[in-house]
């Protein structure tokens, strides 16, 4: 079976502490993170497109948007679960294969940069 894999990369800026952490990033700070979301599509439309860039561009946004310019620790999803890039990332995918995920079309991976030399990718393969 042929399988597709699509990426678009979007970004957002905001503020965390990593609660319990035994050192620096126990104290309120910053990041300009970057997402890279990934869709696995098995089938093509009748224009021979998984699913159009425009979408999965305008569904990563959105959900970024949800973080941009915020304090991660006073968010819902992360009041009791330390906002970790990890769990950012997870987080993201959930929210992200709620929103998409359809028959023959799926998140596959969020990756995470956290800074320009340290990510995190997560999937649920």
């Amino acid at each position: 079976m042929p399988k597709y894999t699509l990426k678009v990369l979007t970004d957002f800026a905001s503020a965390h502490t990593l609660r319990d952490y035994p050192g620096n990033c126990s104290r309120l700070h910053g990041h300009n993170w970057k997402v890279e979301a990934e869709v696995e599509a098995t089938v093509l439309d009748s224009l021979g497109m998984a699913v159009d860039f425009k979408t999965i561009k305008s569904l990563a946004r959105e959900i970024a948007g949800e973080l941009d310019h915020t304090y991660l620790n006073d968010l819902a999803p992360f009041r009791d679960v330390n906002p970790t890039a990890e769990n950012i990332a997870a987080w993201f995918f959930r929210e992200m294969a709620a929103r998409l995920n359809a028959p023959g079309v799926r998140v596959s991976a969020i990756t995470l940069w956290e800074t320009e030399r340290a990510c995190v990718r997560y999937t649920e393969e």
